[in-house]
């Protein structure tokens, strides 16, 4: 179970308690069940933190973004460097078992030295696990990012500088490279699954269960189940209306086709384990036998080459491996293999990096 959608703790501590009584009323958890929750540090105190961890959530996530003030100041989330420590000591004095903490890179006024500056103090405050996100410039969705300014935003190259300076800080000081954002300490048991090769992803990130089924409550929220995915309402309004109309609060949804789901797999072995068995695959989804991997993605060889001559990944004759520069770059490498971006049938998203 995890709670998330930005600020769960908005919520009072009756309303939080009145919600999980809920929950546990229709579902029942394992003792050693993961159950998790993102945290605001600006709406949190120790009070808070102690709540939770008796209630029963075992992990906790929290963003710190940047630690630079004049950055905080930018994308208006201020949160001394004090407040953030005093959350840490909180978190641990209350005996979470495994704690995430958010970084992003692309903000404005981020430069390499100020963001190395804000890798060296989330060192010190010594997570389980850390994510260091892109951040996503999209006025065109999201309004309010019209007030950034666009020659704030470091430039492209230095961008791919900040990235790749991240990875080597954070894996020399003894955190293993998860894939693509992620980060986790070498006993984590991300960690442990990529080294056994069994590490998976869903839409809500790194994960160790399989094609397990998510069920998403509340507003926007989304559900993925085999081959489905459906979202929620996104207004209050017709949330509330569907719920008191006794339906489920869908807004839409999408069916994949078998093509869906065989380039989904691809894409998330890429993404997850950083190579390809294309035997496992045809294996897997039952390809024809006169059509081999390289046959039914025919259409895919000539970017797959591209990407080798540029020493991004490596083409052998079963594998597909993603080189170590490759890594800075596997959203890319795995955008081969996406049919609709191909087609060009998408909306605008932001950039990989």
């Amino acid at each position: 179970m995890h709670w998330g959608g930005g600020t769960p703790n908005y919520l009072s501590l009756s309303q939080v308690e009145r919600l999980w009584n809920a929950i546990n009323q229709h579902f029942r958890f394992e003792p050693n069940a993961e159950v998790s929750i993102e945290v605001n540090p600006r709406y949190l105190d120790r009070e808070y933190v102690f709540f939770l961890k008796q209630l029963g959530f075992n992990r906790i996530s929290f963003g710190i973004q940047d630690f630079n003030p004049k950055v905080q100041e930018a994308v208006n989330r201020v949160q001394p460097e004090a407040l953030l420590f005093n959350v840490m000591d909180w978190i641990k004095e209350a005996g979470f078992e495994s704690v995430n903490v958010d970084l992003i890179y692309g903000l404005p006024y981020q430069t390499l030295d100020t963001f190395r500056d804000t890798i060296q103090k989330t060192l010190k405050l010594d997570p389980e696990r850390i994510a260091v996100f892109n951040f996503a410039y999209v006025p065109w969705l999201k309004p309010i990012q019209r007030k950034i300014i666009h020659e704030t935003l470091p430039q492209l190259s230095e961008k791919l500088d900040i990235l790749r300076m991240s990875i080597e800080e954070l894996t020399q000081n003894g955190y293993q490279f998860i894939g693509m954002d992620h980060f986790a300490k070498p006993n984590d048991e991300l960690a442990v699954a990529q080294r056994e090769g069994q590490l998976h992803r869903n839409f809500q990130g790194y994960t160790t269960k399989p094609e397990s089924d998510l069920i998403g409550f509340g507003v926007t929220s989304i559900s993925m189940l085999h081959d489905v995915y459906v979202q929620n309402h996104k207004r209050l309004k017709d949330f509330y209306q569907a719920i008191d109309g006794g339906v489920l609060p869908i807004e839409r949804g999408v069916t994949l086709n078998h093509d869906d789901v065989v380039r989904r797999t691809v894409i998330m072995e890429l993404m997850c384990q950083f190579q390809l068995s294309k035997d496992a695959l045809q294996e897997k989804y039952h390809l024809s036998f006169d059509q081999d991997f390289d046959e039914y993605f025919f259409c895919e060889q000539s970017e797959l080459k591209k990407l080798e001559a540029d020493g991004l990944i490596t083409l052998s004759h079963n594998h597909i491996e993603v080189t170590p520069p490759g890594r800075l770059l596997i959203r890319n490498i795995a955008s081969a293999f996406d049919a609709y971006l191909r087609q060009k049938i998408t909306a605008n998203f932001s950039k990989a990096i």
